[in-house]
């Protein structure tokens, strides 16, 4: 089965054969198939990436919103998933439970790939060290620091760092890191600090991800007071001042990020943002066999 639900559930072997397919040539293995593109959550980076990595295969992608089929409410998870599979070769999903995609992966034998979930976002952390592999020309022993909250991106990024012999510092306040026990089960290079200073030092890399994603409306002002010395600014970079900076983004300019950063001689940004592109050419081609 070549399921892509996180990164901790794929080899070293696969993740670099993923990364290798994503600056390859793969040529069509989707040609005159279809890839179902489920969103309950919207993103335009995702839907944008997933669609043109899917024509670029030869393929033709189908965008299906969330009140087109009533996951878990109109029709089962495992009747979606075996619907979907009647006419897709992938079927990709955008959830907020990422028990819905186990659900979906354990219902069917078509490939299922997370375009995000509540606990995991690979697609995110194949882009994010694929360029950082093109920025520094290698993975084994670079320094990451992420600083913020320690959420769905930054645990498939460590997961990530983890396979390929990154080192990952997060810096996050008080009850928004990672416990010891993940720390624990993810391994590599991973420490959780509190301090955005220490995380930095000597970093080739400064990530941050928003201080509240989708679905965190309610806990707006009390994230905004946890994690306003949490900024990434010119002060916090100039200890490391050959680092280049990455965002998953959105981003919100004046909040996790200052705007010289973000569009500064530092920033990685959009290069980061066309490599979702890259990245889920290869993880599709991967699913479907290609490079194997």
């Amino acid at each position: 089965m070549n399921d892509l639900i996180d990164i901790a559930g794929i080899s070293p072997e696969t993740f670099a054969a993923i990364l290798d397919l994503s600056e390859a040539d793969a040529g069509k293995p989707l040609a005159g198939k279809g890839v179902a593109l489920l969103f309950q959550k919207p993103s335009a980076r995702t839907r944008n990436s997933m669609e043109m990595a899917v024509v670029q295969l030869g393929g033709h992608p189908i965008y299906i919103q969330k009140d087109e089929v009533g996951l878990g409410t109109r029709e089962s998870v495992e009747d979606v998933a075996r619907t979907l599979a009647c006419y897709h070769s992938v079927i990709a999903a955008r959830v907020n439970d990422h028990a819905l995609l186990t659900g979906m992966a354990a219902a069917t034998d078509t490939p299922v790939l997370n375009m995000l979930s509540d606990t995991a976002h690979p697609l995110q952390a194949l882009a994010d060290l694929l360029t950082v592999r093109q920025l520094l020309g290698r993975l084994e022993g670079v320094k990451i620091a992420y600083v913020g909250d320690a959420n769905n991106v930054a645990r498939s990024l460590a997961e990530g760092c983890a396979l390929t012999g990154a080192e990952l510092a997060v810096a996050s306040p008080e009850g928004y890191g990672f416990s010891g026990d993940e720390v624990a089960r993810i391994g590599g290079g991973l420490r959780q600090l509190v301090d955005p200073a220490e995380a930095v030092e000597s970093a080739d890399i400064v990530y941050t991800d928003v201080w509240v994603s989708m679905g965190q409306d309610d806990e707006t002002a009390v994230r905004q007071k946890a994690f306003s010395a949490y900024q990434v600014n010119r002060a916090l970079m100039a200890a490391c001042p050959r680092a280049y900076f990455l965002h998953c983004l959105p981003a919100i300019r004046g909040q996790e990020v200052a705007a010289e950063v973000i569009d500064g001689p530092q920033s990685a940004v959009w290069r980061q943002a066309e490599n979702r592109m890259h990245t889920a050419r290869g993880a599709l081609a991967w699913m479907v066999g290609s490079g194997r």
